[in-house]
């Protein structure tokens, strides 16, 4: 769940925060993860419709402000990594 620094506004509901899914398979297709991986601006934006709840709707993807579409983006990035990985790599952090 990720807490977004700027809302959503929809129909005069504040959207604060954003649950993001583990995508499918099916709400890979048509997704290159080669560029999903790279966290390609377009490629993130047209996942996080298929994964998130509520859904946000491609233009307030689109809208979104750069420290929230990252928040959103680690989330998506984070079911591609091993669980012992990063956990490892999370310790090694801390004793840097």
């Amino acid at each position: 769940m990720a807490q977004l620094t700027y809302p959503i506004e929809r129909k005069g509901e504040k959207i604060t925060t954003v649950a993001v899914q583990e995508p499918t398979t099916g709400a890979l297709r048509g997704i290159k993860l080669v560029n999903l991986l790279q966290m390609d601006v377009a490629t993130v934006s047209v996942l996080l419709p298929r994964i998130t709840q509520p859904a946000l709707l491609p233009e307030e993807v689109a809208a979104l402000k750069p420290v929230d579409f990252m928040k959103l983006t680690n989330e998506v990035i984070s079911f591609f990594v091993d669980p012992a990985e990063l956990a490892a790599a999370e310790d090694q952090a801390r004793l840097s």
